[in-house]
C-alpha cells in the first residue's frame, strides 16, 4: 500500500485550476463505445478510473490513444461481444456505465457485478428495470449480469430514486432504442446535462437534462465528436475546503460556481467569505468556522462527494455541528480515523455529531474510500504536526494532479513507497 506525509499547520495560499470531471469524463468514455468512428475528448483528468475505463473499453475491442495535455481519442470500431475482466469491473462503479451502450450498440452484454468506493448500498436495479423496460432480458449467472435484446423499445420510464447513474445508462441506450423514451424522476446533476451535450453532438435527438424529465427520440446511429469535459465539481470543492480548512487564501479557477452553489451557501454560513466571480470561487478564512447541519442530499442539493471533507472543517469548529448522509449507507467510515487526530464525532445510524475541538494532531492513518480518503488530506493539512495518510491510492481514483496543487499552494505533502498517484496537472 502507498501512502501520503503531510505536515499541517501551514496557510493555502494562492490560485489552483479545477481539472476535469471524473464523474463525467468516465461515462463520457463510456458513451464514446456507441460512435461509429473515433471520438476525442480533451480536458481529461489524470486519475486512476480513468485509466482502468480505457483499458475496460479496450478488453471490449475498442482502441484509445493518450495525448498530450489531456486528451483521449476511443475508437469504438473494434468492439464486439466480448466480456471485460473481472478484476477492471471491479475496481470502479462506473464500469456500470457500459451496460446501456453495449446493449444499444451489440444487444449483448456480460459482465461481472461493478466495484468501487465501500460507501454502502449502491444496487443497480434501477438500471436493470430501466432496461428491461426497454426490452432487454436479463439472467444473473455466477455473480455475472448478462443482458440480451434483438432491439431496445422506446418506453416511459419512471425512477424510484433520481439515481444518475441510472438515468445515464437509460439516456444511452434509448439513444439508439427505436421511437421515444421518457425518462421520469430522473436525476439533475451537471454531470447528466454534459452527457446530453456529448450526445447531441454525436447526433442523438435529447432534451431535458437539468431536469427531472429527459426525453429522448431515437436515432439510427451515432458519429464521432470532439468533446471538453466539464470541470469537476467535487474537485473544485475539495479545494475550497482545503482554504478553509488551512484558514486560507485560495481562488479555484476554471470552474463553474453555479454548480457547488449548496457549498459556497454552507461556508458563508459558517463564517468564510466566498467571492463568487464568472469562472471562479474565492474561499478567505480567518477563523474557525461555526457550527453547521449538513445534510447530503441529490444535486441541486449539498453533494454527498463532499460531505466527508465538510466534516474535517467542522472538526475544529466552534459549538456543535451535524452532518446526515442521505443518499449512501456508509459513507462515516473516514469517522474513527478522524477521531484518531483528535476529533470528537459520535455516529447515530445516518447522522453524525460532530463537537468541534480547537486543533487535530497529526497522526498514522487510513483512507477508506476516496472521498473520506480527501476528508483526512484536509484535516492533516489542518493538524499540528505530521500526518501519514496509508492507501492513499483511493484519493488517486479521483484527484487530478493532487500532490502538486496543494504544493504549488503552500502545503508540505509528498508521496511515499513510489505511490502511482498522478502528480501532473
Amino acid at each position: 500500500m502507498n501512502s501520503l506525509r503531510i505536515s499541517g499547520g501551514r496557510r493555502l495560499l494562492g490560485r489552483v485550476k479545477a481539472p476535469g470531471a471524473k464523474n463525467s469524463c468516465l461515462k463520457l468514455l463510456a458513451l464514446s463505445a456507441m460512435a461509429s468512428d473515433t471520438c476525442t475528448l480533451t480536458n481529461v483528468p489524470e486519475i486512476t478510473d480513468v485509466h482502468t475505463m480505457c483499458q475496460l473499453l479496450e478488453s471490449l475491442g475498442a482502441s484509445t490513444a493518450k495525448r498530450p495535455g489531456g486528451v483521449i481519442e476511443v475508437d469504438p470500431k473494434g468492439i464486439g461481444p466480448l466480456e471485460p475482466p473481472e478484476d477492471l469491473v471491479r475496481r470502479m462503479r462506473a464500469s456500470v456505465q457500459i451496460l446501456g451502450p453495449m446493449l444499444a450498440k451489440q444487444g449483448y452484454v456480460r459482465m461481472a457485478f461493478p466495484g468501487g468506493c465501500p460507501i454502502g448500498s449502491r444496487p443497480i436495479d434501477l438500471h436493470l428495470k430501466g432496461l428491461a423496460a426497454m426490452g432487454v432480458r436479463f439472467t444473473e449467472e455466477h455473480g455475472h449480469i448478462c443482458g440480451r435484446v434483438d432491439q431496445l423499445q422506446g418506453t416511459d420510464i419512471h425512477l424510484d430514486f433520481p439515481s444518475v447513474g441510472a438515468t445515464e445508462n437509460l439516456m444511452a441506450a434509448a439513444c439508439l432504442a427505436k421511437g421515444v423514451t421518457t425518462i421520469r424522476n430522473a436525476a439533475r446533476e451537471p454531470e447528466i446535462i454534459d452527457q446530453q451535450n456529448f450526445l447531441v453532438r454525436m447526433g442523438a435527438q435529447i432534451r431535458g437534462a437539468g431536469t427531472d424529465t429527459i426525453r429522448v427520440v431515437g436515432v439510427e446511429a451515432l458519429g464521432a465528436t470532439t468533446y471538453p469535459v466539464m470541470p469537476d465539481r467535487i474537485q473544485a470543492g475539495t479545494y475550497m475546503l482545503a482554504a478553509a480548512v488551512t484558514r486560507g487564501d485560495v481562488t479555484v479557477t476554471d470552474m463553474v460556481p453555479e454548480h457547488v452553489d449548496a457549498l459556497v451557501a454552507k461556508l458563508a454560513e459558517v463564517g468564510a467569505a466566498v467571492i463568487v466571480s464568472e469562472d471562479s470561487v474565492r474561499v478567505v478564512m480567518g477563523d474557525r468556522p461555526g457550527p453547521a447541519s449538513i445534510k447530503s442530499m441529490p444535486y441541486p442539493g449539498f453533494p454527498t462527494d463532499l460531505q466527508a471533507p465538510f466534516a474535517a472543517l467542522l472538526a475544529t469548529g466552534r459549538g456543535t455541528s451535524t452532518v446526515t448522509e442521505n443518499v449512501f449507507t456508509s459513507r462515516f467510515r473516514y469517522v474513527d480515523e478522524l477521531v484518531r487526530m483528535g476529533a470528537q464525532i459520535t455516529v447515530d445510524g445516518r447522522t453524525a455529531v460532530i463537537r468541534g475541538v480547537p486543533k487535530l494532531t497529526g497522526a498514522r492513518v487510513v483512507a477508506p474510500d476516496l472521498r473520506g480518503g480527501a476528508a483526512l488530506v484536509l484535516a492533516a493539512l489542518m493538524a499540528d504536526g505530521e500526518s501519514v495518510i496509508d492507501e492513499i491510492e483511493h484519493v488517486a481514483r479521483g484527484y487530478d494532479g493532487l500532490v502538486e496543487r496543494l504544493t504549488a499552494l503552500g502545503a508540505d505533502v509528498r508521496i511515499e513507497e513510489g505511490l502511482e498517484l498522478a502528480v501532473s496537472g
